[in-house]
């Protein structure tokens, strides 16, 4: 492995396909089999791409939860410029593990004096039992990147978003029940992450990303230039609004209330104790971790 400088490796490793000959279906072996996801024999896909999130944190209103389990975003792209990020074949595009909410449910819930006594005991009776809530990051749209701002990003004023995601969060207790969200598909957290350095409303302040350390990673291949390596990431937005949670409240209690009184009140102690919905300027995501890209004719004609 040599490292190389950041513009020729893009260059080399991205940009720059060889000629190389047809390969019979299979699975992408060496070093390449990191990719076997990729929709590498899609015609518009040009390079493959994995970003793992290894650490970092989300904070939505009051409550700031750590990322302390890998996220894993993959798929297949059209160029390092502006391009969607076509979706993993054989497994989930993006890979996110529920991650336990500090406090539990006596953390992101302020029962109110005027709950009816049966949500009172339920509530109890699941804090006595189960207390912790956990918090799930899920897709709502395809994403959208521009790896060409990950690695360069723009001083000129223009769009820094290296990756642009839409996505709502579960919370998941027992009390809450399964349909707890904070954003949803009509009306999604908007996450525009970037490697620069941001510019949020108040009463958020700049934060930096940093677009890492870029390796040109060599393979034994004949023909083959090996793919790039950036280490070291780290993607931030906190420029981003946060809409208030619904559909929290577990109608298998067998609570004497109506459903939709039952959602207001729960969902309203949601959204009382963890602050939403909360505008731009009082949400942030970190992520820092690694990325992979590599042109998808390597990744074809490592399969075996």
């Amino acid at each position: 492995m040599r490292k190389t400088s950041l513009s020729f490796a893009v260059a080399t490793a991205v940009l720059l396909v060889g000629q190389l000959g047809s390969a019979t279906a299979g699975t992408p072996s060496g070093p390449y089999a990191m990719f076997r996801f990729c929709p590498y024999t899609n015609p518009s896909v040009t390079a493959c791409v994995i970003n793992r999130t290894t650490s970092g944190s989300l904070t939505i209103g009051s409550t700031s939860m750590p990322i302390d389990k890998p996220i894993v975003l993959q798929g297949g792209i059209e160029n390092i410029g502006p391009s969607p990020l076509y979706a993993a074949v054989g497994a989930p595009t993006l890979s996110a593990p529920s991650a336990k909410v500090p406090g539990g449910l006596l953390g992101i819930v302020n029962p109110a004096p005027n709950w009816p006594g049966p949500l009172w005991t339920a509530f109890w009776a699941i804090v006595g039992a189960v207390n912790d809530v956990n918090a799930t990051i899920e897709p709502v749209q395809a994403a959208q990147t521009n790896f060409g701002n990950a690695l360069f990003p723009p001083t000129d004023g223009s769009d820094p978003t290296a990756a642009r995601l839409a996505v709502r969060v579960r919370l998941d207790n027992p009390f809450l029940g399964g349909s707890c969200y904070i954003g949803s598909v009509q009306d999604p957290i908007v996450l525009k992450l970037q490697t620069g350095t941001t510019a949020p409303p108040a009463p958020n302040l700049p934060i930096a990303g940093n677009p890492g350390v870029v390796t040109n990673v060599w393979t034994d291949e004949p023909n083959f230039i090996g793919y790039l390596q950036v280490d070291g990431n780290t993607l931030v937005d906190n420029s981003f609004a946060v809409p208030a949670a619904k559909g929290c409240g577990n109608i298998a209690l067998g609570l004497p209330i109506l459903t939709p009184i039952l959602d207001a009140l729960v969902s309203g102690a949601v959204n009382l104790k963890v602050g939403l919905p909360a505008a731009a300027g009082k949400n942030t995501a970190i992520m820092s971790g690694n990325s992979s890209i590599s042109a998808s004719e390597y990744v074809l004609a490592s399969e075996q």
